[in-house]
């Protein structure tokens, strides 16, 4: 890959963050964690929502005094932990816990392809 790609791929991916950030907070990619975030800075009755993966957690944080939660999917809480640890600092984590979705993880968000016509 060539250095021009490369730098356009750099300022798409800098142009789709997520929510804004503060000076104190760290630029974290969620995909080099193994991570999704599925809904960010949300409240509890849009992450009780049935129809998210089964494999989606909900990490509760504090920054600045405020405590957030977002629904995440991964594989590992480990690798959640790191992500939220690295983004906002020690301390920021404080509790992590299951999700309410009940859809299995290889059919979410699949889209079933539209059928041809029968002469």
């Amino acid at each position: 890959m060539s250095m021009s790609k490369l730098r356009d791929v750099v300022k798409r991916a800098q142009g789709n963050t997520m929510a804004e950030y503060s000076e104190n907070q760290k630029i974290v990619l969620p995909h080099e964690y193994g991570c999704e975030i599925l809904l960010e800075k949300t409240v509890l009755s849009k992450a009780k929502d049935s129809s998210f993966p089964n494999d989606a957690y909900l990490i509760w944080y504090v920054v600045d005094g405020e405590e957030y939660i977002d629904l995440t999917r991964t594989t590992k809480r480990v690798n959640l932990f790191d992500m939220y640890y690295d983004k906002y600092g020690p301390g920021a984590v404080q509790k992590i816990d299951f999700g309410y979705g009940r859809v299995n993880p290889k059919i979410w968000g699949y889209k079933q392809p539209e059928k041809k016509k029968k002469r």
